[in-house]
């Protein structure tokens, strides 16, 4: 490349409000400097042969790295080679900016420590900070509302490790899965789920909830012990705080006390229209859109999309369901392309605080993806990346040159 300039040539542009056909965009050290139809080209330049060029993808939420570790029981992978191993996957779905979703909690169930977390994190850190990493890894710290152990490492972390809270305002999502409200508002779908999973009876399942339900209500202490300082942090800008699973008005308003900026996964149309009216924004869950419906028997999340209820949405466990449920949502005809190219790239940008990404636009980095559609099925064939910390490296994989 001369000069770090460089173009592609023969794609149709997504951009934020229409659709840009024959576009050449030419690119200088990793930021867009150029967009126009039919235009020069740079001597450097990619033939995307008539693919469609998209921001690339933002996943504000992600737990697909904690299940990288164990493809299968009791098999743990270095976690160095997990992160690296997934993502190479993230890049398959389009995906250029990853917040890892990292748990902060002692919990047997879901094989999460404190001090795993703690190590996750340093290898996330480490590796985003190196000249290796293809896309920009970011974590997203979930923390378990009623876990005695989970906001006390959580807080020495962010205060221990000054350069982590400098690099990024820090996304925290404040959690709490206990049945009988949130996700689970409706307990029955995780006695179903648990007697499916366990192949217990419905009996055994119901004894199961009852016994968790009591267990988390001897924590609740826990929960009013880390809010001063979520909500002292989420009020100076010195965090972006989700509230996740709202479910009731109830819900919101609370989350509105502790200067939450985000509901994450409203569970029904009244938590997400509060929500909205707050001035909170608002991410849903990409699956659901997916399939159609949640499969914990909450609110639709096309519905809430139809009702202008959504932000953006994110991946939570299937990083490949971002562009599916945009395919879907414009084969539905929910959406125009633009429309649903933004509910997963400057929707969400805008959610976590990046301005810099998440559109085709001149002074944008240049984080985009070459993709077809083929009815609701996308297929990734090229992904360009221009990392944060090293403006002058970008890579391109897939793409015919």
């Amino acid at each position: 490349m001369k000069n770090g300039i460089f173009s592609i040539t023969n794609v149709t542009a997504v951009l934020p409000d229409s659709l840009l056909e024959h576009a050449t965009i030419t690119i200088e050290h990793g930021v867009i400097i150029d967009i126009a139809q039919n235009g020069p080209a740079a001597p450097d330049s990619i033939n995307g042969s008539g693919s469609i060029c998209i921001p690339g993808v933002v996943d504000s939420h992600s737990d697909g790295f904690e299940q990288e570790l164990n493809p299968r029981p009791n098999a743990t992978l270095p976690s160095g080679f997990a992160l690296r191993s997934f993502e190479s996957r993230i890049r398959a779905a389009g995906i250029t900016t990853m917040f890892h979703g990292i748990g902060f909690e002692n919990d047997e169930k879901w094989g999460r420590t404190v001090d795993s977390a703690n190590e996750l994190c340093d290898t996330i850190v480490d590796y985003a900070e190196s000249m290796s990493a293809l896309i920009d890894h970011r974590i997203l710290y979930r923390l378990d509302a009623r876990d005695a152990h989970g906001y006390v490492a959580l807080i020495a972390r962010l205060n221990q490790n000054e350069n982590e809270m400098k690099a990024q305002v820090p996304l925290i999502s404040f959690e709490d899965h206990t049945p009988g409200q949130g996700q689970y508002t409706d307990r029955t779908v995780m006695e179903r789920y648990i007697a499916g999973n366990r192949k217990v009876s419905i009996e055994e399942a119901r004894r199961i909830v009852d016994q968790t339900i009591a267990e988390r209500n001897a924590l609740i202490g826990n929960r009013d012990k880390a809010l001063p300082w979520l909500t002292e942090n989420a009020a100076t800008g010195a965090i972006n705080l989700m509230a996740h699973d709202p479910a009731t008005s109830a819900d919101v308003a609370e989350a509105v006390k502790w200067s939450a900026s985000i509901a994450e996964f409203p569970t029904t149309v009244e938590a997400a229209k509060l929500a909205k009216e707050s001035g909170l924004r608002t991410v849903c869950g990409a699956p659901n859109v997916l399939r159609g419906k949640s499969h914990s028997g909450n609110v639709s999340a096309q519905e809430l999309i139809a009702l202008g209820l959504c932000d953006g949405l994110a991946s939570d466990y299937l990083p490949s369901s971002l562009l599916g449920s945009a395919a879907a949502l414009v084969e539905r005809k929910v959406c125009t392309l633009p429309q649903a190219i933004r509910l997963i790239t400057s929707g969400p940008a805008q959610t976590v605080g990046l301005t810099d990404r998440g559109e085709i636009a001149i002074g944008k980095r240049a984080d985009l993806a070459l993709i077809r559609l083929q009815g609701n099925l996308p297929t990734v064939f090229g992904v360009l990346t221009a990392n944060s910390q090293h403006a002058e490296r970008v890579s391109l994989v897939g793409a015919s040159a």
